[in-house]
């Protein structure tokens, strides 16, 4: 059972707690904010389901990898608990919504995006 939990996380850790120093997003108006920071220092956004195996695997990889803190400002936003700014992201900078799902934000614009598998932080480096 420990290899499953190993790969897929434990079902009682349904809340996701956050291990890395993550902003998290929580209102519509903090896109605003995101849009002007950006424009001093990149943004990225990890869209994340707390009900989703994909995207535990997605989100425990790329926080064993993150290590641009001081170059790109991380961004945490619950898809459960906020769709309605999930929506929003999509609007505002003109990206498909999907599940898990990062987007590096630079001068107030999505210069990148990628979901599922396809999130790495290898691909931060070479855009930031």
């Amino acid at each position: 059972m420990s290899f499953f939990k190993n790969i897929f996380g434990d079902s009682n850790d349904e809340t996701s707690v956050p291990k890395m120093d993550w902003t998290l997003l929580t209102n519509e108006q903090q896109l605003d904010e995101i849009v002007e920071q950006s424009k001093s220092k990149p943004v990225v956004i990890f869209k994340h389901s707390t009900r989703c195996s994909i995207s535990r695997m997605a989100l425990k990889q790329f926080e064993r990898e993150f290590d641009l803190e001081d170059k790109i400002t991380p961004y945490f936003l619950d898809l459960l608990e906020y769709r309605t700014i999930s929506n929003a992201i999509a609007t505002v900078f003109g990206v498909m919504h999907q599940s898990p799902q990062i987007l590096l934000i630079k001068n107030g614009i999505s210069v990148y995006d990628a979901s599922h598998s396809d999130i790495q932080v290898e691909d931060l480096r070479m855009r930031y």
